[in-house]
């Protein structure tokens, strides 16, 4: 019964009604004693052929089942297979139609068609109620049937849609409670160096140093804490948990060329320019680098194709950043479309919540896209 009443198994409706259709020609000449004629055999197996043939057609169906309808209507006594196939078809229209005009305009056709062939109607109203019998209980039914789907395909998003919210909540709820937990304890440990440092006034130079060591890495865990705790209270800026994931500042060089090498198994040709001075960038701002690289490249082999050239430029300007990846369009000016797309969507939000600036847009025949990452200015 759940297939039956699925849109996509018009399949199993024609061939269940096909089956009706045959059975009630076989059985009919026992109720009625009046044998099926030919003419009433040829238009039922004309039927019977335009809905399997056409069963993911319902429009074309529509139109063949009621032109055999007016026949019926015109030549045969008994017409209650092209009838019912008429009907059964307005009933998948009333499953597939996109807009209401459709089915109202099939309904309208069919309408006029029947009020014109009807011999055996006596009368306007007699025809009229038969005609509101015949096409009104399939375009109910159909209706019915497709609002329903509908409202629970509503149901399901809305769902899906409290779920990610609740989620987001939590992370939410995570995030301030990290924050409050590990900043803290961090500070306090910065602190208590700086203080350390005022009270030892002869203290040893190398472990003045150490000193000086540990209260500028504290501090910069203080930053990346507060970077990460935006990452994570806003989940859908970024693209998946690899973004709450930071990358050591020494790696950061390997890492970036292990994106270019990716890219070129792919096809791609990447001439890269990276500063070594990369390997001195914090966590987020490394791991945003490194996001930006393998999705620009990844863009570069889906769009622009093999055999394209990608130029790949990380430059450390004083505390800056200045990221970008330019294609030559390929073999084609394919790369000159990719104005959308989540990725770009997701590079944008990365760069934003770091505070930076992300462009993009058409170079010559291809693509660029450019970024620059601001240092801490406190």
């Amino acid at each position: 019964m759940g297939r039956l009443f699925d849109v996509r198994e018009t399949f199993t409706r024609m061939l269940l009604l096909n089956t009706s259709g045959v059975v009630y020609l076989l059985l009919a000449p026992r109720q009625t004693g009046v044998p099926v004629s030919g003419p009433q055999w040829t238009l039922a197996v004309g039927a019977f052929l335009a809905g399997v043939l056409l069963h993911r057609r319902p429009p074309l169906n529509m139109v063949a089942q009621t032109a055999l309808f007016a026949v019926a209507l015109a030549t045969l006594d008994d017409t209650t297979i092209n009838q019912v196939g008429t009907a059964w078809a307005l009933g998948e229209m009333a499953l597939w139609a996109p807009r209401g005009r459709y089915l109202w305009g099939t309904v309208g056709g069919v309408s006029i068609v029947y009020l014109i062939f009807n011999r055996q109607a006596d009368g306007l109203t007699e025809a009229l109620v038969g005609l509101c019998i015949n096409l009104g209980l399939p375009v109910l039914i159909g209706t019915v049937v497709r609002t329903t789907r509908e409202l629970g395909v509503q149901a399901e998003r809305r769902m899906i849609s409290e779920q990610r919210a609740a989620r987001a909540d939590e992370r939410s709820a995570i995030a301030r409670e990290l924050h409050d937990v590990v900043a803290h304890h961090v500070a306090s440990m910065v602190l208590r160096v700086g203080v350390a440092q005022h009270v030892l006034p002869k203290i040893d130079p190398a472990v003045d140093a150490v000193f000086d060591d540990v209260h500028r890495t504290g501090t910069a865990a203080l930053a990346d804490l507060r970077r990460l705790v935006a990452v994570l209270r806003d989940p859908d800026g970024v693209r998946g948990d690899a973004a709450l994931t930071a990358i050591e500042p020494s790696a950061l060089p390997a890492a970036l060329d292990g994106a270019v090498e990716t890219a070129r198994l792919a096809g791609v040709i990447v001439e890269a320019e990276i500063d070594p001075a990369v390997a001195s960038l914090d966590a987020v701002r490394g791991l945003a680098v490194l996001r930006l690289t393998q999705e620009a490249l990844t863009n570069v082999a889906k769009h622009a194709g093999p055999a394209s050239v990608a130029r790949l430029s990380v430059v450390v300007r004083e505390s800056d950043v200045e990221w970008g990846v330019a294609d030559d369009g390929g073999s084609s000016a394919a790369g000159a479309s990719l104005g959308g797309g989540h990725g770009l969507i997701g590079m944008r939000e990365r760069v934003a919540v770091l505070g930076g600036t992300l462009t993009a847009g058409p170079s010559g025949k291809g693509w660029r896209v450019a970024a620059v990452l601001p240092g801490e200015t406190s």
